[in-house]
């Protein structure tokens, strides 16, 4: 019985890693890096049943605070400064979290605690959180995915879309 619990356990752990594939958006600007990794799960059917403390997100146990992907912690990486929506973060490497207590206004946060899995998030770790622009993609988003679009010279917008929601926020390079 212990055998057949194991081996059933295991099926579904590996089932679940299955539907998020790991990904990684990286842009340069200047010789300097900046780049997210995350995993990157599918809606799968589940429009309208991802979001809200009733939706699957809301079953965590790091709710409202969001990892903003699935599996591990969403890590950001930056080989520059940057200003992100008027928050100041130095070169190195940090966690990305979403803080969707409202929403229809999402906070992005980022923590200075890394390396960790998405369902274990300290607050008193967090370097600030900043407002995000939300908008609509013109179609759903399948697969939650991050880009960080060049505005040229210094400037830069990372946004997160999936479903129907997408957050963004301006990003500058020192």
């Amino acid at each position: 019985m212990k055998v057949l619990f194991t081996t059933a356990l295991t099926i579904l752990v590996s089932a679940a890693f299955a539907f998020a594939q790991p990904l990684t958006e990286s842009k340069a600007f200047g010789g300097k890096t900046i780049s997210v990794q995350y995993s990157s799960p599918k809606v799968r059917g589940r429009v309208g049943k991802l979001f809200g403390k009733d939706g699957t997100i809301g079953q965590d146990s790091t709710y409202p605070v969001w990892r903003a992907g699935a599996n591990s912690a969403t890590a950001f990486h930056t080989d520059a400064d940057l200003v992100i929506a008027g928050l100041a973060v130095p070169k190195g490497d940090y966690t990305l979290y979403v803080d969707l207590t409202d929403p229809d206004n999402w906070q992005l946060a980022v923590n200075k605690q890394t390396g960790q899995w998405g369902l274990t998030y300290d607050k008193s770790r967090d370097l600030g959180r900043v407002k995000m622009t939300m908008s609509k993609p013109p179609s759903l988003v399948e697969a939650l995915k991050y880009t960080i679009d060049d505005l040229g010279g210094n400037k830069a917008k990372l946004t997160l879309s999936w479903e129907n929601h997408a957050a963004s926020v301006p990003i500058t390079v020192k």
